[in-house]
């Protein structure tokens, strides 16, 4: 049996949580500040209170590491519901339900993967897309008027998973950034009908999914290359500047350096070496 094992004094931890749906991301993240009785801890990837899922979640040392983590594709089930009005485009805010006439299912099969590719969009106004530093949902709610500009979204895969009248289940693959609500209406304009989400999951984020909260080795999930450094310890353990010509790899780049019970995350530009993270504590497990 693998036990975790903490440095007297601190909490590095790194794991996926599964969000209940109609909570919000922050609200879930400080039930685990609780548990582990540590305030210094963050997520990645904010899911809107609607959605439920996949959310990564850190302490300690270990919240700095999102921005280097490999958490992209991301994976989402959703499940739309045909003849439904939504202001929100989920079923928090259900303004009509209308009856609509089963489709052939070739037909919305074919029409689901035509959404595979490069798509340009607008952010739902119920969702957690940053507005003047408050989350637009916030806004939304309020009543407070406002618009958010064209993003863009790749859906790397998509397919139907099932179609049971008025609800079409899909399962998409896409980039950063996307929602899968605006998604649903794109399809939805497409095919000429109504509809919101009832349903959406997060499934995973690139190596990222539910396991019960189990404790993850973050130089498993980092996605930088490794350059290995021959100079003196010591230098890292004060934070010194290093010079390129220790390291193996020189060209630019981003970079990590393992020594003994830690790493460091550092940037080459030309003939300087940058930290970008220092010292960092690596992960230990006991299989006693």
């Amino acid at each position: 049996m693998q036990k975790r094992v903490y440095e007297k004094g601190e909490l590095n931890k790194l794991f996926v949580v599964n969000k209940p749906m109609f909570i919000s991301s922050n609200f879930y993240l400080n039930k685990f500040k609780r548990i582990y009785k540590n305030k210094k801890a963050g997520f990645s990837g904010t899911l809107d209170p609607f959605a439920k899922g996949c959310l990564i979640v850190a302490f300690g040392q270990y919240a700095k590491l999102f921005k280097y983590l490999a958490k992209t594709p991301k994976t989402y089930k959703a499940v739309i519901w045909l003849g439904v009005t939504s202001e929100s485009f989920d079923i928090e805010r259900v303004q009509e339900i209308d009856f609509v006439e089963k489709q052939d299912y070739e037909f919305i099969k074919n029409e689901i993967e035509k959404l595979k590719g490069q798509i340009e969009y607008i952010p739902p106004k119920f969702s957690a897309k940053r507005v003047n530093g408050l989350k637009a949902y916030e806004l939304a709610r309020e009543g407070i008027d406002f618009k958010l500009e064209f993003s863009s979204m790749e859906i790397f895969n998509i397919k139907l998973v099932q179609y049971n009248h008025p609800f079409i289940t899909f399962e998409a693959t896409v980039s950063e950034g996307s929602y899968i609500r605006s998604l649903a209406q794109i399809f939805l304009s497409n095919i000429g009908f109504k509809g919101t989400l009832s349903y959406l999951e997060r499934i995973c984020e690139g190596k990222f999914k539910f396991e019960n909260h189990k404790d993850l080795n973050p130089l498993d999930y980092i996605d930088l290359p490794k350059n290995n450094y021959s100079g003196t310890k010591e230098w890292l353990d004060f934070g010194k500047k290093i010079s390129k010509n220790y390291l193996e790899i020189k060209e630019n780049g981003k970079y990590i350096i393992e020594v003994d019970n830690y790493f460091s995350i550092i940037e080459i530009i030309d003939d300087e070496v940058i930290y970008l993270l220092n010292k960092v504590k690596k992960y230990k497990v006991n299989n006693g």
